[in-house]
């Protein structure tokens, strides 16, 4: 007689197997596919330090000048690459949907934790080879670094289930996404410390979740960084609550059609 499977066990089964087909993908994808991990932020890394040297930038009010860099790269990288693999998870496994215990939720869901999990590996590579260079890596208050970052992660896969949905109904979507992450890049912090703007323009930056999870990050790791009274870690947390409620209801309601599609 065969056995009745729960429908837990049968979810954990995709999602572990959906996981591990996934983390194959994305670092074999290439012969540098893991390299590209890597070496994107520490372009990035290089890119802002040189234009720090550039304005004569020397130093950032209670931050060392290379963390502070690094933190808000990291920080922004970790949401929006969670938000951009996740978008495109369903059109990425089409044909697994042929089996029925496979969702195109899942296929977000499980991105999305994977995306997590390379930044953080991707974080503490960088974080070690910065320690390597002589550059001091004490944390202030670790559980407020792991609390921002959580934070920014859930951000990304808040707006990876709403866009995952949208991406299947509109394929132009994919693209202006990534246009309007531009100027985000910009406008979360990552390359100037949000103390130097003034008035009412420092509130509408505000309006940017990542920003407050990118100065929660910063706040965490240094401790005599000013962080502005505008910092609140639950707007970041409701900002990622209320996307990732809205992106399960879109994946409900449209759940037939995304197979379909």
């Amino acid at each position: 007689m065969t056995a009745v499977r729960s429908a837990a066990s049968v979810t954990y089964a995709v999602w572990r197997a959906l996981f591990l087909r996934e983390a194959v993908f994305r670092l074999s994808g290439s012969r540098t596919a893991w390299l590209w991990l890597l070496l994107e932020p520490v372009f990035h890394i290089a890119f802002i330090m040189l234009f720090f040297e550039l304005v004569r930038m020397q130093s950032v009010p209670g931050a060392d000048p290379a963390m502070f860099v690094m933190t808000g790269l990291l920080g922004f990288f970790t949401a929006r690459n969670t938000a951009f693999r996740s978008m495109e998870a369903i059109n990425a496994n089409t044909a697994l949907f042929a089996y029925r215990q496979v969702k195109p939720v899942d296929t977000v869901l499980v991105r999305a934790a994977l995306e997590g999990f390379i930044n953080l590996v991707v974080a503490l590579i960088v974080l070690a080879g910065a320690g390597l260079l002589g550059i001091d890596l004490t944390v202030n208050d670790p559980l407020e670094v792991i609390v921002a970052f959580a934070g920014l992660w859930l951000c990304g896969l808040g707006l990876g289930l709403m866009l995952s949905v949208a991406n299947q109904m509109l394929a132009e979507v994919a693209n202006i996404v990534k246009l309007l992450f531009l100027p985000l890049y910009f406008i979360s912090g990552v390359m100037f410390p949000v103390l130097v703007v003034p008035q009412p323009y420092r509130d509408w930056l505000f309006l940017n979740p990542f920003l407050h999870g990118i100065e929660a990050l910063r706040g965490g790791f240094f401790s005599h960084y000013y962080l502005v009274p505008e910092t609140s870690l639950s707007y970041l947390y409701g900002f990622a609550l209320v996307t990732i409620f809205f992106g399960l209801a879109l994946h409900v309601r449209y759940a037939r059609k995304l197979i379909a599609l």
